[in-house]
């Protein structure tokens, strides 16, 4: 039995949890989230609770059980208290503006790059060189941020570019004075 899958998702107060056919929605505060359930997998709802069976021990049964049961909890918490992903940008005249529903970002490049936020998701600015991608998905919030790092990745030499809050930036070297 899996050890992730065996665990029953508790439903807090506030948050409705149905499931149509093999379409799981759940409601909450923030949001409302939808997922499609691999036919392999049993949903049972109860008691406060959302329970994932699974219907034999074949491996990719096994692995979908573990997941399901962790996607199904991270939209409970999607919906409840929501994700953030924070970004620093490092680099002389590096910096970021919230435009709109979006940003722009100025990056060294010849012109500003502006990046749209898709549906549910939000961006705060709190200072120039920090960025906040806010959502109920984890997987949306996780794929912005990731996309954003990726318009300027830190180089190794002089750790300039977008990073994620903490990231540590392996240096190099660089040529030695001759």
């Amino acid at each position: 039995m899996s050890r992730i899958g065996k665990e029953p998702v508790p439903i807090p107060d506030g948050v409705d949890v149905t499931l149509d056919g093999r379409t799981l929605t759940v409601r909450g505060p923030r949001a409302t989230l939808t997922q499609e359930i691999h036919p392999d997998v049993v949903i049972e709802i109860g008691d406060g609770q959302v329970q994932v069976r699974r219907n034999d021990d074949e491996r990719e049964h096994r692995a979908l059980h573990g997941l399901f049961r962790s996607l199904i909890a991270n939209m409970v918490v999607g919906v409840t208290q929501g994700y953030r992903r924070e970004l620093e940008i490092v680099g002389v005249g590096y910096r970021a503006a919230p435009r709109g529903s979006g940003l722009t970002l100025a990056l060294g490049f010849s012109h500003p790059v502006e990046v749209d936020a898709p549906e549910g998701i939000t961006f705060e600015v709190p200072t120039p060189t920090r960025i906040a991608v806010n959502g109920a998905d984890k997987r949306l919030v996780g794929q912005v941020a990731a996309d954003i790092r990726a318009i300027r990745k830190p180089e190794p030499y002089k750790g300039k570019g977008i990073r994620y809050a903490g990231e540590q930036v392996r240096r190099k070297a660089g040529k030695a004075a001759g």
